[in-house]
């Protein structure tokens, strides 16, 4: 199907590389086919990698139900260190010794208590805001607020491998959940702390990241062409919805 620049309408979905914001993403590609339109459903943060759904057109407006979909990631939390992001990208606040039989059994029957529906309270390193402020940009001067705990489900949180300090899972979840809170957390629960030092978005639902295109990949496609790496809006949401 060939268009023209500020005539497609779908879905895409794009592998987010490390270290640009999901913004970042909506930016490259306004300037690839010069259109304003264009959104996502759900953001990574800046260190994690994997999958958006990038929203073109009037595919923007399936935006909410998009969002409200589970999530699946894969990640890797490191015992021992606390930082103020609660990720690797945050500055180290506490450091603290391993506690004595820490092994796959221990992690993994404090994983399990995490599973089910909960109350998460969002990390002062984000971007839900109170009274119009980002709660990072208060962060970033030292403060700290009163967060209202959010409710979250999760629904599966494995472990997939276990080397001291560190671990590796995958994790699916509803809306709105911190996989970093959650290894953070973790690490309270274990008593030695943790942060998560990698993250990587494979499921959104039915969506695969297999079937994910790399920005460059994006970039380097010829504008006549870009249309048929959108997934048409009728073909990825239900009936109902639109």
């Amino acid at each position: 199907m060939n268009q023209r620049s500020g005539d497609f309408e779908g879905i895409l979905l794009v592998d987010k590389p490390q270290g640009i914001t999901s913004h970042d993403v909506v930016n490259r590609l306004r300037r690839k086919i010069n259109m304003k339109r264009i959104g996502h459903a759900g953001t990574l943060d800046p260190m994690a990698t994997g999958l958006l759904i990038m929203l073109v057109g009037k595919a923007t407006k399936t935006s909410q139900y998009l969002i409200s979909l589970d999530k699946t990631y894969e990640g890797t939390i490191k015992f021992g260190v606390e930082t103020d992001s609660q990720d690797a990208d945050g500055q180290v606040v506490a450091e603290t010794p391993l506690p004595e039989g820490l092994n796959s059994e221990s992690v993994l029957k404090e994983m399990e208590t995490f599973l089910g529906d909960q109350y998460q309270l969002p990390p002062m390193f984000s971007a839900k805001k109170i009274d119009g402020v980002p709660l990072y940009k208060m962060a970033r001067k030292g403060k700290t607020v009163e967060r209202e705990p959010r409710f979250i489900r999760i629904n599966k949180f494995e472990l997939l491998r276990f080397e001291s300090p560190e671990v590796d899972f995958r994790m699916s979840s509803s809306k709105g959940t911190y996989v970093r809170t959650v290894a953070h957390d973790l690490g309270q629960k274990l008593g030695c702390g943790a942060h998560l030092t990698s993250l990587r978005r494979t499921l959104i639902d039915q969506f695969d990241l297999k079937e994910g295109k790399t920005l460059e990949a994006i970039e380097e496609t010829p504008l006549s062409e870009f249309g048929d790496m959108l997934i048409p809006v009728h073909k990825a949401i239900p009936s109902h919805v639109l």
